[in-house]
């Protein structure tokens, strides 16, 4: 799984079976064997030079996608979304509009909360909780 996926940004798994549950550390939208971020480009100085929240939510439902079949689910076995955002106002409603194209025949319980920032300069994140 490990090549398919971002490598966690401390000590913890990508997912972590209980039972008949499978629980999925956040994950962001950075890609598999890189620290590249979709939609992301910035100077040296860390200023913004390209910014597409579209492309970090394809990246990021990707990654969830990757981690739940790589542990022997699916993404229509989710039952519980956790969504983290840097910025609610400029990102809930674009969110909101590319969740509804992944979610039209499974809708998990999802909750969604606005964070001063993330371990990496992402503005999206998910955890997910799905049965095996």
């Amino acid at each position: 799984m490990e090549n398919k996926l971002p490598k966690p940004m401390g000590l913890y798994p990508v997912s972590r079976k209980v039972g008949n549950l499978l629980f999925v550390s956040g994950l962001g939208p950075r890609e598999a064997g890189t620290d590249n971020i979709p939609g992301l480009e910035r100077d040296k100085y860390g200023n913004y030079l390209n910014f597409d929240f579209e492309a970090q939510v394809h990246s990021v439902f990707r990654n969830v996608k990757t981690a739940l079949e790589e542990s022997g689910s699916s993404w229509d076995k989710i039952v519980d979304v956790t969504v983290f955002l840097t910025d609610m106002k400029r990102d809930f409603i674009t969110f909101n509009l590319l969740y509804a194209q992944y979610f039209k025949e499974n809708q998990p319980c999802r909750t969604t909360v606005e964070v001063n920032a993330l371990p990496s300069p992402i503005a999206v994140e998910l955890k997910v909780i799905a049965e095996v």
